[in-house]
């Protein structure tokens, strides 16, 4: 405000006469305030009110005495006030209108940027994936590694098999080998008992008659 004073009084300046100080006012108050006045007027108490209204004067002018009519019939200055409420209605049912549809620009803008932020992200997103799908095709999988892991598995599992089986045989080997060279004195032995019985039969007398 001193700013403003000091602007007015400065002497370096010559004095615009055709300027014509208009008031000052918060455009954001009061297009709140339109929108207050017109979102009330479009609800269903603001037309029980103004009914209300119309019949108490209404019902006055005509059954009240002639002295306290304000507004006799044809109730001109009813219908002034009606009038003037219109034209003021039409203007601020307008502001608070061009007031919605600013915010509502201003929504449809910001939707259709996020939806492109978001439309970039999910394209961004996409190629990653596919990239990463071309890289993991060359890289071996869960799956693969268990099979080939599955396989090894079974291949051990053949070679223990068949490495048990060759030392059940070898060892079956070593036990007939070693049977054989333990039946070999055997029989000698009993060959030699065999030929000491036979000699000793042989030297024996004959038995007397």
């Amino acid at each position: 405000m001193a700013d403003r004073a000091s602007d007015r009084q400065r002497l370096d300046q010559p004095r615009d006469p055709r300027r014509i100080s208009l008031p000052r006012w918060d455009p954001e108050a009061f297009g709140r305030l339109s929108e207050g006045i017109a979102r009330f007027m479009g609800t269903a108490r603001f037309l029980v009110y103004m009914t209300v209204f119309i019949l108490a004067w209404i019902v006055w002018n005509t059954v009240a005495p002639k002295g306290m009519r304000f507004d006799p019939y044809t109730f001109t200055f009813l219908t002034l006030i009606l009038s003037l409420q219109a034209s003021y209605a039409a203007p601020l049912i307008l502001l608070a209108q061009n007031r919605q549809a600013d915010r509502d620009r201003l929504t449809m803008e910001e939707d259709r940027r996020r939806a492109q932020a978001q439309k970039a992200d999910t394209e961004y997103l996409a190629r990653e994936i596919a990239s990463l799908r071309i890289a993991m095709g060359e890289v071996a999988t869960r799956d693969f590694l268990r099979g080939e892991l599955s396989r090894m598995a079974e291949e051990l599992d053949d070679a223990a098999h068949r490495r048990s089986k060759a030392d059940r045989k070898e060892i079956r080997k070593q036990v007939r080998a070693a049977s054989t060279s333990l039946s070999e004195p055997i029989a000698d032995a009993d060959a030699a008992a065999d030929g000491y019985d036979d000699d000793e039969v042989l030297d024996e007398p004959a038995p007397r008659r």
